[in-house]
């Protein structure tokens, strides 16, 4: 059966360097337990996401990523639960992403 991993990398600051809460990552883990009874959150060591902006300066931030898996995708539900994001932790742009996997 084919399922969809749903990869959600979250910064660990503001777009203007303020650092994010640990409750605003709490508050995803919770919302999409609840929703889609589990996820995987990989917050011991955040990852490193390097850039070029628009003038061609390298641009650096910390993430965590958050994963989960799901039946079926919908893709308009995630569209916005990304602007939410984007929005709650004071991102421009937020990267999700939906790979379909199949289960072993």
């Amino acid at each position: 059966m084919t399922h969809h991993l749903i990869q959600i990398l979250l910064p660990t600051r503001t777009r203007d360097g303020s650092p994010i809460a640990a409750e605003q990552f709490a508050r995803v883990r919770v919302e999409l337990t609840e929703r889609f009874g589990g996820v995987t959150a990989y917050s011991r060591s955040p990852a490193t996401g390097l850039w070029k902006n628009d003038n061609e300066t390298i641009e650096r931030d910390q993430v965590f990523m958050i994963e989960v898996v799901v039946d079926a995708f919908d893709r308009e539900w995630w569209a916005s639960y990304r602007e939410q994001l984007e929005v709650r932790f004071g991102q421009e742009e937020v990267h999700a992403r939906a790979l379909a996997v199949e289960q072993i």
